[in-house]
Parts: structure tokens; sequence; C-alpha cells
């Protein structure tokens, strides 16, 4: 979908981008100062594959304050979070292992735990008419006894859902009880919308020797193109994980991470004011589908995408794909199906608040007119 979407544009199409999970904001000024900075000094060569060591002690002192409570010898530096999800499941399973991942969920969870020679199974999230939130009683039936890890992905992708501090509580007594490591991806928590504090299941008593906490920078700051990430983790796995980073990429490059160093370090202004723009971004987006016939939309209380349910514009047949398809080939509005993070997404599409807000309202009156003749064409074949 992103593909055509891109060929679309390309061709000369007034395409609204609602598919693609990067924002479309320039990342922050002083960041981009301290890169080149950095290059103009001379940091062009190699640096240890684990990272500068400021910049591992700036992402230590991140995690303590979400509770975790890391130091600097434990963080590994990585080339976007993407490989540093791989990295620990490659660290943490053998061939035959089985990786709990969520349904529906971000694909590329599935995709690393194949990779690693693991079996992937789904938990799903239980679904409250257009929400979605952790099902602790099937996610502890899910678990057998090959399982070996848990993904957790908070604020989620695609849904927006942030686990509260029952969910947390579940997940560290299921994974004491059944010997379970945790992989938490954490890349969206700098965009939360709710009220409540910042913290890790890592910050619970006895889990930070159990879970890997995968984060970046990507989404906080703007800095997608730039591809830096990290994962906080117990000692004992930082050498497993340091020789997978020696071997493939030898390195993150070190003048992204001394830009890096700079958006943990310096000011947060840019950071918080894009919060808030998403925010209200948010806000437009679900007012806006609420007023379309046939969908259903909750604000998230984190990331930045709506998973909005559908159903009521899908023509006699038609799937979520399909749906998505039509609205790009014929309405020119870009998002992707449900159906790709699960089989719990059928019926729904997530559409990325990562365009202004009068181009929110383009798509949304876009999707109503798609849905206007869809519900036209399906009355006609009925």
């Amino acid at each position: 979908m992103v593909a055509e979407a891109r060929r679309r544009a390309a061709e000369g199409h007034d395409v609204v981008r609602l598919d693609i999970g990067e924002p479309d904001l320039p990342t922050p000024a002083h960041i981009v100062e301290a890169g080149v900075a950095a290059l103009r000094a001379g940091a062009t060569r190699y640096v240890a594959p684990a990272g500068i060591p400021p910049l591992r002690a700036a992402i230590a002192d991140v995690q303590r304050t979400r509770g975790v409570a890391a130091t600097a010898e434990q963080v590994v530096v990585t080339s976007g979070a993407k490989p540093m999800l791989l990295y620990a499941l490659l660290a943490l399973v053998q061939r035959g292992d089985e990786v709990l991942v969520p349904d529906p969920g971000y694909p590329g969870y599935a995709a690393a735990a194949r990779i690693a020679g693991a079996r992937v199974r789904h938990y799903p999230l239980a679904r409250d008419g257009a929400q979605f939130r952790l099902d602790v009683d099937a996610l502890r039936a899910a678990v057998r006894e090959r399982t070996r890890v848990l993904v957790l992905n908070t604020p989620q992708n695609p849904t927006g859902c942030v686990l509260d501090d029952h969910e947390r509580l579940a997940i560290a007594e299921l994974a004491e009880e059944r010997d379970l490591w945790v992989v938490s991806d954490e890349i969206y928590d700098g965009l939360r919308y709710d009220d409540r504090a910042a913290s890790s299941v890592a910050a619970l008593p006895g889990m930070a020797a159990r879970t890997v906490v995968v984060d970046g920078f990507s989404k906080t700051y703007a800095m997608t193109g730039w591809r830096l990430g990290y994962g906080v983790m117990p000692s004992s796995l930082v050498p497993a994980v340091t020789a997978l980073v020696n071997e493939s990429t030898t390195c993150a490059p070190a003048f992204v991470q001394h830009a890096g160093l700079a958006a943990l370090t310096g000011p947060q202004d840019d950071a918080i004011a894009m919060r808030e723009l998403f925010r209200a971004r948010r806000d437009a987006l679900v007012a806006g589908l609420r007023g379309v016939a046939g969908v259903r939309a909750e604000a998230p209380d984190g990331a930045f995408y709506v998973f909005a349910d559908v159903a009521g514009l899908l023509r006699a047949g038609e799937t979520c794909v399909a749906l998505a398809d039509r609205l790009l080939r014929e309405h020119d509005v870009a998002c992707i199906p449900g159906a790709a993070y699960g089989r719990r997404g059928e019926g729904m599409l997530r559409l990325a608040f990562t365009t202004s807000e009068e181009r929110i309202r383009e798509a949304v009156t876009r999707i109503r007119a798609g849905g206007q003749e869809g519900t036209k064409r399906g009355q006609e074949i009925r």
C-alpha cells in the first residue's frame, strides 16, 4: 500500500498520506546541528559496537525516569529500533522456541521471531467497540511449554492502546510464573496523550532481570532517517547482543549517536510541541471519522494512529484490504488495512495522523464520499 501510494503521488495524484508511521515534521534544529558539528569534528570513524559512552549514559538516565534502574553498561545502541528487536530475539531463543506476539500488532515482531528460528504464536487483544486492550486471560492461555519470549508494545501500533498498571502487573506475574523473557517495544513512549506517569514493565519488581526494553529516536524526535535505536537489558545479555551488532553493522554511525545525545540531553521543547500537535491532529481525525456513517473511531492514548472500525463501509464481500485499495485508487487516500496487523484487524483501517489538519479534513471528506458510494453500490447488489 505504501509503495502504491508513493507511485501514485509520483505520477501527480493528490494523495493524502495516512499510511506511513513517520512524523512529517523536521528533526529539531539543535539535533541536526549536533550531528553536523560531530561530522565536522571528525566523528566519521568506527566507535565501540555498544555505542559511545555519553549516549549510553544518557539513555540509562532516561530509563531511570521510567522507573527502570539501568546503568550505561546495560545499554546497547543500534542503527534503529528494528535491529534491536531482531538482536534481542536472536540472543534469547533457540530453534523451536515460541515467541508470543500481539494480534493485532506490528508485523515486524513475527518476522523477527521467524528469522531467529522461533515459532510464532499470537495472543489476541480484546476488542471493545473500536478499542483494543490486553486480554490477560487470553495471554495466559497462549503460553505453552516451549514459550520463551513475550513481545509487548506500549503505546501500541496499530491500536494506540497503553498498558495500565493492572495489565503490567499481570504480565509481570505471568512472566515470573512461566519463566518468560519480555521484549518491550516502547518506541512510542514519548507520544502518550494520557496523564499517567511513564512506566515500563521493566520497572516492576524482578522484571529488569527478564526484560529487554527496545526504544529509539525516530518517533519522538522525528529522526526516522537517522536510524538510531537502542536496547536496555540485563548485563548477561549485553555481550551476545553487542557481538551481533559487531558482526552485522559494526556500530551505529558516530555522528548520528552525537545527534541522539543532543536529543536526550538538550531542550525538549520541540518534542513536547510535536506531541501536542499530534494530539490536536488526533482529535481532528477522530472527530471527523465519527461524522462518517459506517465508521467507529476512538481516540488512542498513544502513538499517532487511529485504528478505525470501518465494517460499515465495506461493500458486500469486501475486505478491509480491498477497501483500502479502493480508497487509494478511487479517492487518493492512503491508509493501511487492519488485516496487515493480524486476523483480528479485519474490518479495521489504520490511519496515521502524521499530516496537517487541513489534509486530515480532506481525507475524511474523501473517505465519506467513498463510504457513500460503497453503500449505494452495496444496495444495488442486494
